[in-house]
């Protein structure tokens, strides 16, 4: 089965890729989670979108890695106001990924890729000042404390 990636997939491709893969895996697991799409000419034209979306997005080398990281740091009192909580500060919900790297885009940082937001413990699910990394590249990672308030 031919297949156009949407998506990284280890050990196999990323977004734009063109990958042959046996017919049950790109059945059963690429096309229902939407990490690819069945390649048509129609779907070649997508491709250059998917890879346009994806270099805006994407870390491009060391030097800009090193930017991203000093534009993180730099930043202030990065906070995220959770609406629900209990008294004892914990979150009937949980933070994310995504409402951390919106959290920095509000907070006048750079837009980064949520899959690249490291958070303690998968999710935070309590109020107070949480540790966050940010792997930029594989030499760079960005530190910052994450604010979570009750609103």
């Amino acid at each position: 089965m031919k297949l156009i990636l949407t998506a990284d997939v280890d050990n196999l491709g990323a977004p734009g890729d063109t990958v042959e893969v046996k017919d049950g895996y790109g059945r059963n697991y690429l096309l229902p989670r939407g990490l690819a799409i069945v390649a048509t000419r129609g779907a070649q034209k997508q491709v250059e979108g998917i890879r346009r979306a994806q270099e805006a997005r994407a870390v491009r080398g060391l030097d800009h890695a090193k930017e991203l990281k000093a534009a993180i740091e730099g930043i202030e009192g990065i906070s995220l106001t959770v609406k629900t909580a209990g008294d004892s500060g914990k979150l009937f919900g949980s933070v994310t990924a995504a409402d951390v790297a919106g959290a920095i885009k509000a907070a006048g940082g750079p837009v980064v890729d949520k899959r690249i937001v490291e958070l303690p413990k998968a999710h935070i699910k309590a109020t107070g000042k949480h540790l966050v990394l940010i792997n930029l590249h594989p030499d760079v990672t960005a530190k910052f404390h994450l604010n979570v308030v009750a609103g």
